[in-house]
């Protein structure tokens, strides 16, 4: 095999749609624009949300509240999703990522208290709720925040 013999895929290229070459081409006289109008001006594009000179909705709108540029977001895990892994085992991010139970993660993980735990874990983990707390504290279990 030589890079000089290879070649697209057959229908992966199609050849670019020349307009205005004659009526026998297809695409002929008005060159696909249609008749007349804004559009079939040249230079005649409107931008998005453009209502043809009434004010646009997205400005007739009234605003409200803001977006917060520091809010901090966590991937969430519930203490019940945390009985795959084995008694004794240590859950930090990598371990809840290489499980399943987390595919970011963000600005840190935490665990919220839904669900029973019945194994004692040593979690190590950004944040936790007070009730997830408490259930990894009666499992026999400790929480260790990063």
């Amino acid at each position: 095999m030589d890079l000089s013999t290879l070649t697209p895929q057959k229908g992966s290229r199609k050849p670019r749609k020349r307009v205005g070459r004659g009526s026998g081409s297809g695409h002929g006289k008005t060159a696909g624009k249609g008749h007349k109008g804004q559009k079939a001006r040249s230079g005649g594009v409107t931008t998005v949300g453009f209502e043809g000179g009434q004010m646009p909705l997205k400005r007739r709108l009234p605003k409200r509240g803001f977006t917060n540029i520091f809010k901090k977001r966590y991937a969430l895990v519930d203490v019940g999703s945390l009985c795959g892994f084995e008694p004794d085992s240590i859950v930090d991010p990598a371990a809840l990522i290489r499980q399943g139970l987390v595919k970011h993660v963000y600005d840190g993980i935490k665990v919220l208290g839904d669900g029973e735990i019945d194994r004692p874990l040593v979690v190590k983990i950004h944040k936790c709720s007070r009730s997830a707390y408490n259930k990894i504290a009666a499992a026999g279990g400790r929480v260790e925040e990063l």
